[in-house]
């Protein structure tokens, strides 16, 4: 029987080879049985753009995107593997809460690379996935959203871009961008953090 293996390792295929050693190890999947645990801190997060805020609360309530902009945030990820998916649950501790957002990466009957953000997954995004300079490098080609059991395809003129970046230079960085056409970055969250694979009972 062959090895569980995540969406990324299968949709890098022998470019996982090319990842830095410590990247490697973190975009495998997690054994049954174990929990991968990040804690760090995120330099930036949220949304500069405060006329956008009100649109983001319904998309904050569903664990896709905070409406708000902090600095400094600690956050906790948690890491799973199962049913050929790839779950995450992170906490970003905000000035006087918690928030919580969840998504999982799965592979479509093509091949892509696709995650789905939200309890309800209310965000879907395709992505391209390169690897550069042993840094893991996502871009999105298609978004789409649900508004209940309506999933919504956004036209590529009018879609957001969405650019993930996983490096490790010493410490283990994560940046997210989020942009919009002609309004700019609307999204982002930038930080680095500590990561190691936890049994269970230890989590």
């Amino acid at each position: 029987m062959s090895a569980v293996q995540s969406p990324y390792e299968r949709a890098l295929g022998a470019r996982l080879a090319l990842l830095h050693p410590v990247l490697q190890s973190y975009f495998r999947a997690v054994p049954a049985g174990s929990v991968g645990v990040g804690e760090g801190v995120f330099r930036v997060a949220g949304t500069r753009n405060r006329l956008l805020r009100p649109l983001l609360r319904v998309f904050e309530r569903d664990g896709v995107a905070f409406a708000g902009w902090e600095r400094d945030v600690p956050f906790r990820v948690e890491n799973r593997t199962a049913g050929g998916r790839t779950a995450a649950r992170r906490e970003f501790r905000l000035t006087g809460r918690t928030w919580t957002m969840t998504d999982a990466v799965g592979l479509s009957p093509r091949g892509a690379l696709v995650d789905t953000l939200g309890r309800s997954g209310a965000v879907a995004a395709r992505f391209r996935v390169d690897v550069v300079d042993g840094a893991l490098v996502l871009t999105s080609e298609r978004v789409g959203v649900r508004f209940g059991g309506l999933r919504l395809r956004i036209p590529r003129p009018i879609s957001p871009r969405i650019r993930l970046v996983e490096r490790f230079d010493g410490v283990q960085h994560v940046d997210v961008e989020i942009e919009m056409p002609v309004i700019g970055r609307v999204y982002e969250y930038s930080g680095s953090f500590t990561y190691e694979v936890l049994p269970l009972d230890e989590s």
